[in-house]
C-alpha cells in the first residue's frame, strides 16, 4: 500500500511516520517544502521524500505526479507563521489545500485524509462536548479558524462532486509531544519566552478565564487515529481529544502555580500590543479561538475507528513542557532544535520565519 503524507516532517507528520513504520507492506512517501537531510535518521529514513511548495502556482501538477499510484494521501501541511503576512498563510493553507485536492482527483487517488481541527468549528459550549455535527464555520476573529473552515467547505464540494473519493477529516484538539517543544515555542512564544524555567516543572502564574477551557491529545495518539483512518474504510469527520479538559485551575495545580483572573478585553489587548510590537508571534485571533472553540466528544472516533487515547491530556502537556525546557526536536527542518544562528532572534521577533504545523 502506497501512502503519501503531505507535511510529513512536522509535528503530526513525524508522529504519523513513527506509527506507520510499525505496519508491514507500506510504501511511505513524504512531501515537504523543506526536506529532512540524508542523515536525519528515524522516523524519516526509509521514506521517499519529495520537495514541493503546495502554495506555488504549479503545485497541483507537481503533486499529481507525486500522488500517481498512491492508495491514500494524508494532507497535514499547514503554515502558522509569519502571522503578520495573512496573504502568505492563505496562499499555503487554502490555496495549497486546493492544490492537494485537485492533485488527488487528477491522480485518481481513492482516499484523502485531511488534518482539520477543533478550530474549524463555530463558537460553541465550554461546559459540555459537541459532536461532529456542530457547524464547521469557524471563529470569525481567527484567520487560522477561517482558513480551516474554508478548506472544509471546499471538501464538502469535493465530496458532492466525487462520491467515489473517500474523504476523512480529523479534528483534533491541541497536539503535544516532547519533540515538538522547540517548534511550538518558535511558533507561539517567540525567542524571548523563558521556556527553560519549565525545567523546574512550575508555572508561577496562570491567566484564568471561565472560557479558557481547551482539549489536547498526544501526537502519538492522534497519529494512531490518522493511521486507522488511512488503513480502514471510514468516511467523514472525527473529533480527536483526550481527557481531562485543560482548565487554568488544573494547569496551575499540576504546575505549582496560581491562577490570576483576567478579563477577555485584557487578554486581547495584551496579545495585540505584544504582537504589534513583535515581542511574540501570536495575534488576537488565537485568543479568540481559545475562548470560543467548543469542547468536543470523541465518541465517533472511539466507536467507528476503534481509537482510544493512551496518554491523558495533562501528561501530554507535561511532555510538551519538558520538550520546551530542553529545546527538544528532531532532525527535520520544522522540528529542528539546532542552536539559533546569529541574527535569528531578531528575525523571529519580526515574525518572518515561515513554517508549518498544526497545533490545533
Amino acid at each position: 500500500m502506497r501512502i503519501v503524507i503531505v507535511g510529513a516532517s512536522g509535528n503530526v507528520g513525524t508522529a504519523l511516520l513513527r506509527r506507520l513504520r510499525r505496519e508491514s507492506g507500506l510504501e511511505l512517501h513524504g512531501v515537504a517544502r523543506r526536506l529532512p537531510g540524508p542523515d536525519a535518521g528515524e522516523p524519516y529514513d526509509g521514506v521517499r521524500w519529495h520537495s514541493c511548495d503546495i502554495g506555488a502556482p504549479d503545485a497541483a501538477g507537481k503533486l499529481a505526479t507525486i500522488f500517481a499510484g498512491a492508495d491514500a494521501v494524508v494532507h497535514l501541511a499547514w503554515q502558522i507563521q509569519p502571522s503578520h503576512d495573512q496573504r502568505t498563510l492563505h496562499r499555503t493553507n487554502v490555496g495549497g489545500s486546493r492544490a492537494v485536492s485537485a492533485a488527488v482527483v487528477e491522480a485518481g487517488v481513492p482516499a484523502l485524509v485531511y488534518a482539520s481541527s477543533v478550530g474549524t468549528y463555530a463558537p460553541g459550549p465550554k461546559d459540555h462536548p459537541i459532536s461532529e455535527r456542530w457547524p464547521a464555520t469557524g471563529v470569525h476573529g481567527s484567520s487560522y479558524s477561517r482558513d480551516k473552515a474554508e478548506v472544509e467547505a471546499m471538501l464538502d464540494t469535493l465530496e458532492a462532486e466525487r462520491p467515489e473519493l473517500r474523504v476523512v477529516r480529523l479534528r483534533p484538539g491541541l497536539v503535544f509531544q516532547r519533540d515538538a517543544g522547540t517548534e511550538i515555542s518558535r511558533y507561539f512564544l517567540g525567542p524571548l519566552a523563558p521556556v527553560r524555567l519549565l525545567r523546574f516543572g512550575r508555572i508561577p502564574v496562570v491567566p484564568a478565564n471561565r472560557r479558557l477551557r481547551m482539549q489536547a491529545v498526544h501526537a502519538d495518539d492522534v497519529a494512531d487515529a490518522y493511521a486507522r483512518a488511512v488503513l480502514g474504510d471510514a468516511r467523514g469527520a472525527f473529533n480527536v481529544a483526550a481527557d481531562p479538559v485543560l482548565t487554568p485551575e488544573l494547569v496551575a495545580r499540576h504546575f505549582k502555580g496560581w491562577t490570576v483572573p483576567v478579563a477577555v478585553p485584557v487578554l486581547r489587548a495584551a496579545a495585540a500590543l505584544t504582537w504589534r510590537a513583535r515581542l511574540q508571534p501570536v495575534d488576537t485571533g488565537w485568543v479568540d479561538l481559545a475562548l470560543n472553540a467548543p469542547l468536543m466528544s470523541s465518541e465517533r472516533a472511539e466507536t467507528e475507528l476503534g481509537w482510544h487515547p493512551r496518554v491523558d491530556a495533562v501528561t501530554a502537556l507535561k511532555d510538551l513542557f519538558a520538550g520546551m525546557a530542553e529545546r527538544a526536536g528532531t532532525d527535520s527542518p520544522p522540528m529542528s532544535a539546532a542552536p539559533d544562528l546569529p541574527g535569528r532572534p531578531a528575525a523571529l521577533l519580526k515574525a518572518r520565519t515561515p513554517g508549518t504545523g498544526n497545533p490545533y
